[in-house]
């Protein structure tokens, strides 16, 4: 009998197709997915604290690439100045494999509560946008680190004979995340242009006709947020932007062109005459309305 009852009440609730729910519900729900993704990074931590010194040995490879003379005694030691920074140091590099590694838990935390206030056109332009930003941040990063030999030893050459400079590990830290994170993120640019050209925001036409502008820009960009702003090191960010830039340019000509081919839903039809919808993707996006 009680069961009867419960299942009662439950057909008795009334029905959420629009998968609405108050601002208390959007705040508690928001708050699950934090702490999700707070502990996704927390074991992440634990991963790299275990895993620190072969991990510290890979950061540190570059600056052992450097030349002799620039390296204090010639050997591939960093040094420090305060008791707590080799503590803060290893608190650092944890944290930042804690966000690599549960880069996957916490990207499917915001998007899990992004995802149900999106309609499903726009749904299908972020998972482009995330198919391709992870694999783009990936090869930046990878780009960084090859280059950080080369940037390190292009600043630490201008040191005056008979001078030895002391890196400490925590600029040599800064300055490494520094170029992966700059690395990474350039990459992401012409994705950017790929994602608003299938939202029909920017046409091939336009960024035809700021092509030039465009790549100056990218190269002016490079110039002023690689960390050394060495020569080296801003074409090594800003040539493969470029190539990046121009695979997205043509991406964006072959959509224009395929969009334009498309037949006119409204080509023949009288002034007073009902329109059709342009096409199915209307139709989903009357169907599935965002959550307020």
């Amino acid at each position: 009998m009680s069961a009867m009852k419960v299942s009662r009440r439950r057909d008795e609730r009334p029905s959420n197709p629009d998968g609405r729910m108050p601002l208390m519900e959007h705040i508690r729900e928001l708050r699950n997915r934090i702490l999700k993704a707070i502990a996704g990074v927390l074991a992440g931590a634990v991963v790299g604290w275990i895993f620190y010194d072969p991990i510290w040995r890979v950061l540190q490879h570059p600056y052992c690439q450097i030349p002799q003379s620039n390296r204090l005694n010639g050997q591939c030691a960093l040094t420090t100045t305060g008791i707590l920074d080799p503590f803060v140091l290893r608190i650092k590099i944890c944290v930042i494999i804690g966000l690599v590694l549960a880069s996957p838990i916490w990207l499917y935390q915001l998007w899990a509560f992004v995802a149900p206030g999106l309609y499903q056109r726009e749904r299908r332009w972020t998972y482009v946008f995330m198919a391709g930003a992870i694999p783009l941040f990936a090869a930046g990063a990878c780009l960084a680190y090859l280059t950080l030999d080369k940037g390190l030893g292009i600043l630490l050459g201008f040191t005056p004979d008979h001078v030895v400079p002391l890196v400490t590990i925590t600029s040599y830290l800064s300055y490494a995340v520094a170029m992966l994170l700059i690395f990474g993120a350039t990459f992401e640019l012409p994705l950017f242009v790929v994602v608003l050209n299938l939202a029909g925001v920017l046409t091939h036409e336009r960024i035809r006709k700021w092509r030039r502008t465009l790549l100056f820009g990218i190269f002016v960009f490079a110039a002023v947020a690689t960390p050394s702003q060495d020569p080296f090191t801003m074409l090594a960010l800003a040539l493969p932007t470029v190539v990046l830039f121009e695979v997205a340019e043509v991406i964006a000509y072959f959509h224009d062109r395929r969009k334009a081919a498309r037949p006119d839903p409204y080509a023949g039809l009288s002034d007073d005459e009902a329109s059709p919808l342009e096409d199915r993707d209307d139709v989903d996006d009357l169907e599935d309305t965002p959550r307020s």
